[in-house]
């Protein structure tokens, strides 16, 4: 059954022409209402019955979703299509845009992963005594709440929480897996008319909940405020106290947490053989939840926060952002572009926001100017999850520009990272916008031409992120052949020096990617440009120190076969002729050992050096006083040795 789109126009504030909407995107729409969500009420309720309703105002979702729950109804999806199109100052039609919104709010979300935190309540908290004990009353009825003190002191009488001294040396974990450890540990002992405090120890085992830090200092963890459970406020601001305070009260019970990314050990490039590669993931998680295991990584679901910049970094897909996967996002991407192109509008421009850049439209288009009637956001809950692949692909859609709003909790420089390399090949095409006020987003937005070239054919490139890239910049370049890159990119050729490489072939055994290989026939190093990682590990393990990189993006047939890097002559056997070797190590060995070490001293030692396997281990064997020689062996007996030895006897 279709989709039904429940139109309002906000009291006459924006216009909606409902029979054309209903012809492009294909839905059934309601008669346009004035005021869906007071007088009109009713008239909401009543199609609110209808299935699958999309409710095309988000501002009143609260009042619309109480009241589908009051009347039993399906809950209705959502469209914001005054903020973000209705509302504008922008002469030019809205429809197309307004389409390209429709068009993407009917596509299905996928279901979402998620994981159990289970919270008991069981609370420590951090801080001087007269700030630690005030916010330890207000919890007391709520939580199990244990104080820890740096120093003994006067305690309350009271038994309503615990009190206990020393120095927190370690905290790990995330809501409700807290594990700390405690040094010059001291417990009240409070029988007795007196408490005393009992002997110090140090190394203090303890588990909670929840850690509500209220000394002031430095953090227990690396980007506090996206670690679940643990709560900090400056001591000197009491709201700041009151607000960490009202929360924690609130952490008990079972939560839902979104299992972020997804990963594939087997792709991962971190290392081989002890030796290190790829580091792209641990060098930029805020949180500290990624850690070396191995050969790949490790994820820590419970501390990983969601930025996604793991997975727009990670060159070999081995980490995928998940809430909501990649090929989601490029879905809506695609879907976007093609409803507003299909539509009747041209050159459109691609708004990537957060919620932040959510609330900034919002003041924009009610106080302001709004949004061009070509600019159309896409909101995502990680900026960082849309990276250069992303980016390639919008413009490779149609869009002729992409632009990102950053956000003040955003990390910045995996923006600014994925954006230099996506306008390496793509352009002057993207932009990142740092802005914070909603009438200067507007300016900007409104003073750009949209004169930049549109891919003349749209393009929906599939895959991996990898492949994604590669198709995007095909299409946007259809004449282009190596495209120079910024360092430390993920795409390039591995150059080797062929005075210093010996063949060796130590860079193929440990290539996570197998864009390294050789030849089993002849001695040779082979590479295929389009599946190098340029993760480092076969420079780091190259003995000669012959391999270097070169960052680019090669569009030509050649990078997806494999080329010849370094050959040499290979070396025949005296014995038997059969290849094997390299001519020039045979010839450097000889040349070193033959005549002039103890075990290769006479001729005919010194000769197998340039024997074959199977050829130098027969000369062994029938040399004097071969390795492999024993003693005679011994004549073997039979029943008639036997029964003569017993006629001696």
């Amino acid at each position: 059954m279709p989709k039904t789109l429940i139109l309002c126009d906000c009291a006459g504030t924006q216009s909606i022409d409902s029979e054309a909407l209903s012809r492009r995107t294909g839905l059934p729409c309601s008669k346009l209402h004035s005021a869906l969500c007071t007088d009109e009420i009713e008239q909401a309720a009543a199609a609110l019955t209808q299935e699958d309703a999309i409710i095309c105002c988000a501002q009143e979702h609260r009042i619309f979703e109480a009241l589908a729950e009051e009347i039993d109804a399906p809950t209705p999806g959502f469209i914001d299509l005054r903020d973000r199109a209705g509302w504008t100052a922008d002469t030019a039609d809205t429809l197309p845009k307004m389409t390209a919104l429709i068009a993407e709010a009917t596509l299905a979300p996928p279901p979402a992963k998620t994981i159990d935190l289970q919270s008991e309540g069981v609370c420590l908290i951090l801080g001087a005594p007269d700030i630690a004990y005030a916010a330890a009353a207000r919890l007391q009825d709520s939580l199990a709440v244990t104080v820890l003190l740096d120093t003994p002191s006067d305690p309350p009488h009271s038994r309503a929480y615990d009190v206990i001294s020393g120095q927190l040396r370690h905290a790990k974990g995330a809501l409700g897996q807290f594990a700390v450890t405690i040094d010059q540990l001291q417990q009240l002992d409070v029988t007795g008319r007196s408490w005393t405090w009992g002997e110090a120890r140090n190394g203090g085992q303890s588990i909670c909940d929840l850690i509500l830090d209220l000394r002031g200092g430095q953090a227990l963890f690396p980007a506090p405020e996206k670690r679940d459970g643990y709560l900090r406020a400056d001591p000197k601001s009491a709201p700041a106290v009151a607000e960490a305070t009202l929360a924690a009260s609130q952490l008990i019970g079972t939560f839902e947490k979104p299992l972020y990314v997804r990963s594939e050990p087997l792709l991962c490039a971190h290392s081989r053989a002890g030796q290190t590669g790829c580091t792209r993931c641990l060098d930029v998680c805020p949180t500290g939840a990624i850690s070396p295991a191995g050969d790949h990584v490790s994820i820590d679901p419970m501390i990983c926060a969601g930025c996604g910049s793991c997975a727009s970094l990670c060159p070999s897909g081995a980490i995928t952002y998940d809430a909501p996967p990649t090929d989601a996002l490029m879905r809506r991407i695609q879907t976007l572009a093609k409803a507003y192109l299909d539509a009747g509008g041209s050159a459109p421009r691609l708004l990537v926001i957060d919620q932040h850049g959510s609330e900034m439209i919002e003041l924009a288009a009610r106080h302001g100017r709004g949004l061009p009637a070509d600019v159309i956001p896409l909101a995502v809950d990680a900026l960082n999850s849309f990276g250069h692949a992303e980016a390639l692909a919008a413009l490779a859609a149609g869009f002729t520009e992409v632009s990102v709003l950053l956000s003040p909790k955003s990390e910045r420089d995996v923006q600014e990272r994925e954006s230099a390399l996506a306008a390496a090949i793509a352009g002057p095409h993207l932009h990142l916008l740092d802005l914070s006020d909603p009438d200067q987003l507007s300016d900007v937005l409104f003073a750009r031409d949209g004169t930049l070239a549109q891919v003349e054919t749209p393009q929906r490139p599939m895959g991996t992120r990898r492949q994604i890239t590669r198709q995007a910049a095909k299409a946007l370049l259809p004449e282009a052949e190596t495209l120079p890159l910024p360092e430390g990119a993920p795409y390039g050729a591995v150059l080797v020096s062929s005075d210093n490489c010996t063949l060796c072939l130590s860079c193929v055994s440990l290539c996570p990617s197998g864009a390294l290989g050789d030849n089993p026939d002849l001695p040779q190093l082979r590479f295929q440009e389009d599946a190098c990682l340029q993760c480092g590990l076969c420079a780091n393990v190259c003995p000669e120190d012959a391999i270097t990189y070169e960052p680019r993006l090669n569009l030509t047939s050649a990078a997806l076969s494999q080329v010849v890097l370094h050959e040499e002559e290979p070396f025949a056997c005296v014995e038997c002729g059969s290849l094997f070797g390299v001519k020039s190590t045979i010839d450097k060995i000889t040349e070193k050992l033959a005549g002039k070490h103890s075990m290769f001293a006479n001729p005919d030692a010194a000769r197998m050096i340039q024997m074959c396997d199977d050829c130098r281990v027969n000369a062994q064997f029938h040399q004097q006083n071969s390795p492999f020689a024993g003693a005679e062996r011994p004549k073997v007996r039979t029943t008639e040795d036997y029964l003569s030895k017993r006629k001696d006897h």
